[in-house]
């Protein structure tokens, strides 16, 4: 299977245009309808239901992500595994986006420093898409917050993130910045039963996001409030770009790895995951 095929599907996949995919891809739309029709005659079934005015995932399609995903991150294995290099070490880690800011990114950063000629992959998916990773293989180590329990796993604790509330406002009490302009991150469900439980009354919010740097970006240019890592935002309360808010209860977020539990390559992964602290 051509695998320039599969990283099309799976660039259309997620934009669900042609056009996009196109640009994202650096080639022509015509060459991106052509892949996706070569592919689905291998395969002898439908990917895409095509109209004027959307595409839509087949059943078919939804099920070929997973298998699409685990035969490029395999190629890639493969490929640093038996180029020539330096280093005769590789790692490939994980990280859901929510977290990919706060605690992966400056974790990478660590390893890179830390180790100069270590071979890196560093990918950020979804918790369903890092767990099959992880059991196929083709991911040594995740970072999670709520990773699945499973019995392959081997799951350690790495960090505590703290979050707090804060405003592009001074002066705000908690009730105040919840009222309005009030931006809630998804940290998951253990973050939404306690916010729930501290704020019982508060209206739902109209703006959600997914990652706190999207959160932080929003309530710098447009205002409003948002909890978010207390290390992240550091900078800006100091500088009086953001402001604490008065009378709100701290979260505590635990962000865990993930790997498994027999992998041959478990000293190493834990040596990088030691990093991290």
């Amino acid at each position: 299977m051509d695998l320039e095929l599969l990283r099309t599907f799976l660039e259309v996949s997620r934009t669900r245009s042609f056009g996009r995919s196109a640009e994202a891809l650096g080639v022509t739309q015509a060459a991106v309808s052509q892949r996706i029709r070569v592919l689905e005659d291998q395969l002898g079934i439908r990917l895409f239901d095509r109209t004027t005015r959307e595409i839509r995932m087949t059943s078919a399609g939804n099920r070929l992500i997973a298998h699409a995903d685990r035969q490029i991150a395999a190629w890639r294995a493969a490929r640093q595994d038996v180029s020539p290099t330096d280093s005769n070490q590789q790692l490939a880690i994980g990280s859901t986006p929510r977290i990919a800011m706060t605690l992966f990114q400056p974790w990478l950063h660590a390893l890179r420093l830390r180790l100069p000629k270590l071979a890196i992959v560093a990918e950020c998916t979804p918790q369903d898409s890092l767990t099959r990773s992880l059991i196929d293989g083709t991911m040594d180590v995740a970072i999670m917050l709520e990773p699945a329990q499973l019995e392959v796993f081997q799951i350690s604790e790495v960090a505590s993130i703290e979050l707090i509330l804060v405003s592009s406002r001074a002066g705000l009490h908690a009730q105040d910045a919840l009222a309005s302009d009030y931006v809630y991150v998804d940290w998951g469900l253990t973050h939404g039963l306690d916010h729930r439980r501290a704020f019982p009354d508060a209206p739902e919010a109209i703006t959600r996001v997914s990652e706190a740097s999207m959160a932080l970006n929003y309530i710098l240019q447009i205002g409003g409030s948002a909890y978010l890592p207390r290390r992240m935002v550091e900078k800006q309360l100091a500088d009086g770009t953001i402001f604490t808010v008065a009378g709100a209860p701290a979260f505590s977020r635990t962000a865990y790895a993930a790997y498994l539990l027999r992998s041959a390559r478990r000293e190493f992964i834990e040596s990088c995951i030691a990093v991290m602290n």
